[in-house]
């Protein structure tokens, strides 16, 4: 049977209904070019490829569950009264937080995340490292860049960059939000699950644990809409391809042993992970075949200041923004040398604020939308982000996840 086109659902019907299959066809077409506009103004990568080397230095989370069987936290659900328990509120119990990689735990609960909630999740909290550290042998922090000001994406969203959307969790504090990227998936071509994204957006490193009901909507809030009129507006504007539930993590474990929300310490320069979704409502379209579009990703790239100009998307929801609309910044990078020993981290200015955190940066890289780091830590004030380096350690951490499911 020949392969169809993604069908994605029409942000301009009404609740209900159908969008004709014309429509559907079209802008299943147009998702799949969704990139076009970016790779028309952002810079070639220069450079050629760095050779793969073997991932060192630290640990991915660990998929333990292949080695030794299931090993579920004290307060994760083991049956089917407990699924039910922690569906009717039991995930509100912070007092034993899962922390170790393996006990990472996720089921979906439908209807958890309705629009009026998902408006109510406010920005990830901001994190904190030291901009003027020296970075030993691998370099030393450049200049502050100049500011950017950060700029709407055209709408609707999913025509001008699809693989983009926001991440959704709730945390002891409250529904949390950041953002992330669909990303290609070796190990099912053109059928990927994994969307990208910041480790502190998933778990909150050495002190606590995994955040719960973490979700992925690609293209949130499609046309714009202000977030005082999100309750209102229909959803298949707010989450026009619906919502993917993580049913699998990793980050590092550089960030989980060292990482903060506080303070970023030496767990910076390692602060990526990956998710591994699957639809809210089931279905047997991946989720890259339902948007129609994903990134592919960039291991051991140029170091920053030699990789040209980065494009970085993302939701940025705290003051002055609100985190109902997809913002970017194209900046020239620099290196900020955050740690001791560690890779320095890619900086670029950038006016975007909490929220914003998980989001790709990209080049264009032969034609295509590359994926070389991810918004982590930042300055509001200077008016600058930093995102980590993606070498051996985060080529291992996404290897682990895709190599589980392949």
């Amino acid at each position: 049977m020949p392969h169809t086109r993604p069908t994605p659902p029409d942000p301009t019907a009404r609740p209900g209904e159908t969008a004709p299959r014309t429509r559907s066809r079209r802008r299943a077409a147009l998702a799949a070019a969704a990139t076009a506009a970016l790779l028309a103004v952002t810079a070639t990568a220069c450079g050629p490829d760095a050779n793969s080397a073997a991932a060192s230095g630290g640990s991915a989370g660990s998929d333990q569950k292949k080695a030794a069987g299931p090993h579920l936290p004290d307060t994760a659900p083991t049956s089917l009264g407990d699924l039910k328990k922690w569906k009717d509120g039991g995930w509100k119990d912070w007092g034993r937080w899962a922390h170790r990689a393996q006990d990472f735990i996720n089921p979906i609960i439908k209807n958890h995340w309705e629009s009026d909630r998902l408006a109510q999740a406010k920005a990830a909290p901001d994190i904190n490292v030291n901009a003027t550290a020296a970075g030993g042998g691998y370099g030393a922090t450049d200049p502050t860049p100049p500011r950017v000001t950060a700029q709407e994406v055209a709408r609707p969203y999913h025509r001008n960059m699809a693989p983009v959307g926001k991440i959704f969790f709730d945390s002891p504090k409250g529904p949390m939000v950041c953002s992330g990227t669909i990303v290609e998936d070796p190990a099912h071509p053109g059928k990927s699950n994994l969307v990208w994204t910041a480790g502190h957006c998933v778990h909150s490193g050495r002190q606590g644990g995994w955040m719960r009901n973490i979700i992925f909507v690609p293209s949130y809030n499609d046309n714009g809409v202000p977030m005082s009129q999100i309750g209102r507006t229909p959803a298949q504007q707010v989450t026009p391809y619906g919502k993917f539930w993580a049913d699998w993590i990793t980050t590092s474990g550089e960030w989980i042993d060292r990482g903060s929300e506080t303070d970023a310490g030496s767990g910076a320069p390692y602060d990526y992970a990956v998710l591994h979704v699957r639809p809210e409502n089931g279905g047997g379209r991946s989720l890259q075949e339902t948007v129609g579009a994903a990134a592919q990703v960039w291991f051991n790239p140029p170091p920053a200041g030699r990789i040209g100009q980065l494009q970085a998307f993302g939701y940025p929801a705290a003051a002055p923004y609100d985190g109902a609309r997809m913002m970017s910044c194209l900046s020239p990078s620099g290196r900020l040398a955050a740690v001791q020993g560690a890779p320095p981290m890619d900086r670029i200015g950038c006016s975007m604020t909490g929220g914003s955190s998980g989001g790709g940066w990209f080049v264009n890289r032969g034609g295509k939308l590359t994926l070389v780091s991810n918004t982590s830590v930042g300055n509001p004030t200077e008016g600058w982000q930093a995102g980590p380096y993606l070498g051996p350690v985060a080529q291992r951490v996404f290897t682990t996840i895709s190599e589980k499911f392949a």
